[in-house]
């Protein structure tokens, strides 16, 4: 007798489940419950229509119910919400939206991929009919009629990826924005010197960042909104878009008696099986492994969904399949920005207790001689004892994307440092260079596990670390007098040689440049002169992100 599959959910979960479920096993019977109205849709392009860039509405609908029923012979039922599950007899109980009617289905095995809903944290006023959340087609056509009837501000309450997508394309669209962050930071995923240049960025797109600032109350001002923060400053706006966070849409699996983690999530094991052996769980909503740290992480995003639905099928059709755990590799692009991560952070390492090394690396994503070279910084993470690759996070223009990924796969394949310096990639001028990014960084890394050189980090050093330090710019004479560290003595690189000895040595010795290159020279000048230095990791550059300059208040730019 053939199996009978029931999949609750569609999108990159179910739908792909579904399509994998029906490869494997021709004569399945195969059922796709999906509550909205469509089976697959591409929830990363929404903020992208609401700003233009994708023009055409429909090119979202990934697949129709139509064109995947025809396809992989599926029964597939939109408007269907799965209302409870009887694990003993094998039944979910099911409302079909426009009818108003409820019955009973049974299954052989079940498969959730109900994702995750967006917060809406019981602040006075969440209600208000003007402020929206992202998380749909219907959620996005709401917006976007919104910004088409005229408005011109809106307020985006949280600044991770949907906050930063949603400003960006409402900037787009002309309206007057401001990001509202609980945190000191946006993007919490980073760590905050690689975050600061998107906060630069919104800055020089005229979009105003409001940092550590909570949300108390939204009231109502005539139709607009006005939200009210902890620090007793108020705002108004046509439109707010709440982009807190999401929770895992688990009701009925909690209902059904399944086993939840604290904050909601389905726990499954390497199987994507839950603590009922008939019974599957997938995506935004499932607890898995951290492939770097080895416990327990949540990653909401589509690529370990559709790699989790694959596992589950094959599971469930009798192949041995597991999930590896996931890395968290994800990237946004904040107006001409890109930042991406994978693996573990600084402070995540830091709260696990973790040892750990990082540098930096400031690198054009090709050859400075052929036009449109941009910079990115690269921070890298690894073990102090065998290099092995734990995290990186960078942050730049063109070119970001290919190198996280890169560094992706070397984190899954257990890769050092000492691997990174020889890592074959593609080059021709107008891609990369002959020692890529991912090199530098491996013989950045490298040069300190093997003793070549002893780093000092910006948060090591302050505005009185000449008191401490002695420092050492070895740029030329014009950078210096841009701007240097207070009290730093100047010995351009070209003239170390010869006056080397004009470095005092009653205190260590803190030597920087811009990026670090020139300074690691000069550090081994000065090992070989037999005086001990540190090389100020990622320059000039770094500390500056380490330690931002204080934003001008507003009344002091005003005449």
């Amino acid at each position: 007798m053939s199996k009978k599959l029931i999949i609750v959910g569609g999108v990159a979960g179910g739908a792909t489940a579904a399509a994998r479920a029906r490869r494997l096993d021709e004569d399945a019977r195969i059922i796709v419950l999906e509550r909205s109205p469509h089976i697959a849709f591409a929830n990363c392009g929404l903020p992208y229509h609401i700003g233009g860039e994708i023009p055409e509405r429909d090119t979202l609908l990934v697949q129709t119910v139509e064109a995947m029923t025809a396809r992989f012979n599926l029964d597939i039922r939109t408007q269907s919400e799965v209302l409870s599950i009887d694990r003993d007899a094998k039944t979910v109980r099911v409302f079909e939206i426009e009818t108003q009617r409820e019955y009973d289905e049974s299954y052989d095995d079940l498969l959730l991929s109900p994702g995750a809903l967006p917060l809406r944290p019981p602040i006075p006023g969440v209600d208000h009919p003007a402020i929206h959340t992202l998380r749909n087609m219907v959620d996005m056509d709401r917006l976007k009629h919104a910004v088409d009837a005229n408005a011109e501000s809106a307020i985006v309450v949280g600044g991770g990826f949907i906050g930063l997508e949603v400003a960006e394309n409402l900037k787009r669209r002309g309206l007057d924005v401001t990001v509202v962050e609980r945190l000191r930071q946006v993007m919490p995923n980073l760590d905050a010197e690689v975050a600061e240049p998107l906060h630069q960025e919104l800055a020089r797109r005229d979009v105003r960042l409001l940092l550590e600032s909570g949300v108390t109350r939204f009231a109502n001002n005539a139709g607009r909104v006005r939200v009210e923060l902890a620090s007793g400053e108020t705002l108004d706006a046509d439109l707010v878009v709440l982009s807190v966070g999401v929770q895992p849409d688990t009701q009925i699996a909690r209902d059904a008696g399944l086993e939840l983690n604290a904050r909601g999530a389905i726990i499954v094991d390497a199987h994507m099986r839950t603590s009922d052996p008939h019974i599957y769980a997938v995506g935004d909503a499932v607890q898995v492994a951290d492939a770097v740290l080895g416990g327990a992480t949540m990653i909401p995003l589509a690529g370990p969904a559709n790699r989790q639905a694959r596992t589950a099928a094959d599971n469930i059709f009798g192949r041995d399949s597991t999930y590896r755990g996931s890395l968290g590799t994800s990237i946004v692009r904040v107006f001409e920005r890109t930042a991406a991560t994978t693996g573990a952070s600084e402070k995540t390492l830091q709260r696990a207790q973790v040892p750990c090394r990082k540098i930096y690396v400031h690198r054009d994503q090709h050859v400075g001689y052929f036009p449109g070279a941009e910079s990115m910084m690269i921070k890298l993470l690894f073990a102090p004892d065998d290099g092995r690759v734990l995290g990186a996070q960078i942050v730049g223009g063109e070119g970001v994307d290919k190198r996280i990924d890169v560094l992706a796969v070397a984190i899954q394949a257990g890769m050092t440092v000492a691997d990174l310096e020889h890592v074959e990639l593609a080059y021709a001028p107008q891609y990369g260079a002959a020692k890529d990014p991912i090199n530098i960084a491996g013989f950045v890394a490298s040069n300190t596990l093997r003793g070549d050189v002893e780093l000092v980090f910006a948060e090591q050093l302050n505005g009185d670390a000449g008191e401490e330090w002695t420092l050492v710019d070895v740029r030329s004479a014009e950078e210096f007098q841009a701007g240097h560290l207070p009290g730093a003595l100047h010995i351009p690189l070209a003239e170390l040689r010869r006056r080397w000895e004009e470095i005092p040595r009653d205190k260590p010795i803190a030597v920087y440049c811009a990026v670090g290159q020139r300074s690691y020279y000069a550090n081994r000048i000065l090992t070989a002169k037999g005086v001990a230095s540190r090389n100020l990791a990622g320059g000039l550059n770094t500390y500056r992100l380490v330690h931002p300059p204080e934003p001008v208040p507003e009344e002091a730019t005003r005449d």
